[in-house]
């Protein structure tokens, strides 16, 4: 049965066409069948009671060029004329981003909404390790230069710091004790302290690889090694780093066993955890990515197992 789906999401033409994970799902659920839209937050509202959007369908045009076009006025209509609607708006999280999140709201119970948008609302990407702190490196958020520095004292002259705000590897500094700029790093990373950075003991199993692991209702379905770049202290793909087979190992399986339940209590339907060393640093729930390096590597096609999901979800709902 042909389903309407509704992606919340940048335009085709910010994304990555070979790599990005939603235009795995639309390229998926176009082959069986399904009618896939697009809109981006600014598209959402509110009529009375109901959310609305003001959505375009995505034909193989579009995803052959590479661009959603804005053609003519698109269509307006509530959010329950979609079968689901998936929420895949790229960081930074904003005012506009949290507004989109509660328009979400209105369409509770009249169509599948993936991920949970109060779910998104209460997890921080950055933020949210701190539920589990005996998975994480030593780990603190602040906007205190002076607590940055001695912090960096406890944790043998080297840390990593970055903005909570960021996503793909931006405004991410490893900080040494000795580095002429390392006044300039925490001015900049806090905003000259008005704003909160996340600092974390440096981890130098980074070098080997930083594990994306990608969950589908709390259960670990795939996993990708991010290798940075020489020279470089990042491993996002986004910035030069490097995709690598790998499996779950010991460590890996308990963070998710740990972690599974909850994501799952908050509606977190795929979710890509960040693991280095065996120790959880971030938790990814608004677009994570990966699908397709996965594939590549010779792992499975998840967006097989994503809308095979969506199919028994949207069934369930009695749609």
């Amino acid at each position: 049965m042909a389903r309407q789906l509704l992606f919340v999401m940048d335009p085709l033409a910010r994304l990555d066409i070979a790599g990005d994970t939603t235009l795995a799902w639309i390229v998926e659920a176009r082959a069986r069948g399904h009618v896939a839209w697009w809109c981006g937050p600014e598209h959402l509202g509110a009529e009375g009671d109901d959310a609305v959007a003001r959505a375009w369908r995505v034909d193989s045009a579009d995803l052959a060029r590479g661009a959603s076009q804005e053609a003519g006025p698109g269509t307006v209509q509530p959010l329950g004329c979609w079968d689901a609607v998936f929420m895949r708006k790229d960081p930074p999280i904003g005012l506009e981003y949290l507004t989109a999140t509660m328009l979400l709201e209105r369409a509770r119970g009249k169509t599948l909404l993936v991920n949970d948008p109060h779910g998104l609302r209460e997890i921080n990407e950055k933020l949210a390790i701190l539920q589990f702190p005996e998975l994480t490196p030593k780990t603190i958020v602040t906007r205190d230069l002076g607590r940055l520095r001695s912090f960096l004292a406890e944790q043998e002259n080297v840390i990593v710091v970055k903005p909570l705000d960021g996503a793909g590897g931006s405004g991410v500094f490893v900080a040494c004790e000795g580095d002429p700029n390392l006044s300039s790093i925490f001015e900049q990373v806090t905003c000259f302290g008005s704003r909160w950075a996340m600092a974390q003991r440096y981890l130098p199993e980074v070098r080997e690889g930083d594990k994306r692991i990608l969950l589908l209702e709390g259960e670990p379905v795939g996993a990708v090694l991010r290798v940075p770049a020489e020279n470089e202290a990042r491993a996002n793909l986004h910035v030069g780093g490097r995709a690598c087979a790998t499996e779950l190992s010991a460590d890996d399986q308990a963070i998710c066993a740990r972690i599974g339940p909850w994501l799952r209590q908050l509606g977190q339907v795929f979710v890509g955890i960040d693991v280095i060393g065996g120790r959880l640093t971030e938790i990814n729930v608004t677009s994570p990515t990966g699908i397709r390096q996965l594939a590549a590597l010779g792992g499975p096609r998840l967006e097989v197992a994503f809308l095979d999901w969506v199919e028994s979800a949207i069934k369930r709902l009695g749609r």
